[in-house]
């Protein structure tokens, strides 16, 4: 097969392309072991991958150790005795300093004269059970979510739920997806459903949709509804856009009301659904796809104030977000993630 029918049948690097849903999928789904995929050299391969992404800027690319452990090397402290063994390359020269800045996709990396293989990408979706943190170190040996999905490759939880809370959580090696899923300004959304003590009162959910102050800024919910009423609980749906530390439980303890339950039933496109607690699965290429177009490529410019402005205690009007009939600040609006959502 000639190059370039090699070239049009798998295409160029980085593209996508649409699958028979009509949904765009990531090209990248070979099998890493291709004979086709390898034909390239190491050098080759490393040069090609350099042309076709920019520059991180240097204070944003993760230290040498951080990426000698991602790709399964030992942990950090192991990695970091390998650099100062001197058995680490970079670009064919020695470095011995730790926290050596490096792009893994424009510099060749090396350890013991062999070339570092980049890990595949891979994103699991998992039910976090209440006790299991959401961390990659604990101290007290708890039972971390890591601990619930497979060793190798190595990944990351993305965003923040605590011991005491339930639900959703994702995880993965890929930075770049990791930080726009939690940083606010891309806006993704996260869907809770969060059993509290006593009746919740109309004015009581307003002061939730206006916001209050914390210790580190202003902070409010981006929608709120009650789900279902009980003798001495009520069930809530809240709509979070930024994911500050266990925010949910003390933004309605300021107002008086004790969480009895939480558990997060989705992040923008993906659900929890029937998933068993303890349980994982692989993010489906179309999921992952539409997680993506989800996620803007640029920040929200209204979105922007509006974080200055709670850092400064102020709001802004939520105009910027239009349902069928205009503008909306509160309420339950028509095909958001709050009406198809399953407990």
């Amino acid at each position: 097969m000639s190059r370039r029918n090699r070239h049009s049948r798998f295409g160029p690097p980085g593209r996508a392309e649409e699958d028979s849903r009509g949904g765009e999928i990531p090209r990248f789904r070979r099998n890493p072991k291709s004979k086709i995929q390898n034909r390239k050299s190491p050098r080759r391969r490393h040069r090609a991958a350099t042309e076709e992404s920019p520059a991180e800027p240097l204070e944003r690319q993760p230290r040498l150790q951080k990426v000698l452990a991602a790709a399964g090397l030992g942990s950090r402290r192991a990695c970091e005795e390998l650099i100062e063994s001197g058995r680490v390359e970079i670009d064919r020269q020695v470095v011995t300093e730790l926290g050596t800045r490096v792009d893994p996709l424009r510099n060749e990396i090396r350890v013991d004269g062999e070339a570092l293989k980049r890990p595949r990408k891979t994103y699991y979706l998992v039910h976090k059970p209440q006790g299991v943190i959401a961390t990659s170190k604990d101290p007290s040996g708890r039972e971390r979510v890591i601990d619930l999905v497979p060793p190798v490759p190595r990944v990351f939880p993305v965003g923040r739920l605590d011991a005491s809370s339930e639900g959703l959580i994702v995880c993965t090696n890929d930075g770049e997806l990791a930080n726009r899923l939690t940083h606010p300004r891309y806006g993704v959304e996260k869907l809770y459903h969060v059993l509290v003590a006593g009746p919740m009162t109309p004015d009581e959910l307003n002061k939730l949709r206006q916001g209050m102050h914390l210790v580190e800024g202003f902070a409010r919910v981006s929608r709120v509804s009650i789900r279902s009423v009980r003798p001495h609980s009520t069930w809530l749906e809240m709509v979070l856009d930024e994911g500050r530390n266990r925010e949910i439980r003390r933004l309605l303890a300021k107002i008086g009301h004790k969480v009895l339950r939480l558990r997060r039933v989705a992040i923008g496109s993906l659900r929890l659904a029937d998933m068993p607690a303890g349980s994982y699965r692989e993010i489906h290429p179309q999921e992952l796809a539409e997680l993506r177009l989800a996620v803007r490529t640029d920040a929200h410019p209204r979105r922007e104030l509006r974080s200055r402005t709670r850092r400064q205690g102020t709001t802004v009007p939520r105009t910027d977000r239009k349902g069928p009939t205009g503008p909306r600040t509160s309420g339950r609006p028509q095909g958001s993630i709050i009406a198809d959502a399953e407990e």
